[in-house]
């Protein structure tokens, strides 16, 4: 398997649709058993699934490149979706009642989405970047911390050698997108208590 095809698997293994899907169910689940699970669901569907597909209606129309969004003159859109799901669900998980952990996770998107959309405007930060390092902070959070850290620690390395492997971002472009991932993270858990 040649560096490309690797970085490419990576890419799309790790794409932050797929980590917004995949993490707040598994938080949810680990934190507080099925009744979590089903909360992380809700934000899930909300925060990875309403991006997802306005991004898939826009690469099957043609105004978008592909689901990672390469162009950056065409984020836009899809990032105020976003926003827009992360709001909605932020909004949903604190009138529902759902966990605490879940909301200050929805709402570490949503501070670490504040950061990086005004960035993206000017720069090309990194959003698979800075998706991975926020969620390796969550899942160390939940999980037995070192163990995740260093795992976590090791796929970040890994997504940020991809996108600049691929040409899609320059060293710095995921070094910011990293840290803001998860100094955002961080900050919003430590603002909530956890």
């Amino acid at each position: 398997m040649t560096a490309d095809l690797v970085a490419r698997k990576v890419t799309d293994l790790f794409a932050p649709q797929v980590l917004v899907i995949a993490m707040p169910p598994l938080v949810g689940l680990v934190s507080s058993g099925w009744e979590g699970a089903a909360w992380g669901v809700l934000a899930a569907a909300l925060c990875g699934g309403v991006p997802a597909a306005v991004i898939a209606a826009g690469v099957r129309s043609g105004r978008l490149d592909s689901h990672h969004i390469v162009d950056r003159a065409r984020r836009t859109g899809p990032l105020l979706s976003a926003v827009a799901a992360v709001v909605a669900a932020l909004i949903l998980l604190i009138a529902l009642g759902a966990p605490t952990l879940l909301v200050a996770t929805v709402t570490a998107m949503l501070a670490a989405l504040a950061v990086t959309v005004p960035i993206t405007l000017r720069w090309k930060i990194s959003f698979h970047a800075a998706v991975c390092a926020g969620t390796v902070a969550v899942l160390a959070y939940v999980l037995p911390a070192v163990p995740t850290a260093l795992v976590g620690g090791a796929v970040v390395a890994l997504v940020c050698w991809a996108r600049v492997r691929l040409s899609h971002h320059t060293p710095a472009q995921v070094a910011a997108g990293a840290a803001v991932g998860l100094t955002t993270t961080l900050a919003t858990l430590t603002a909530f208590g956890l």
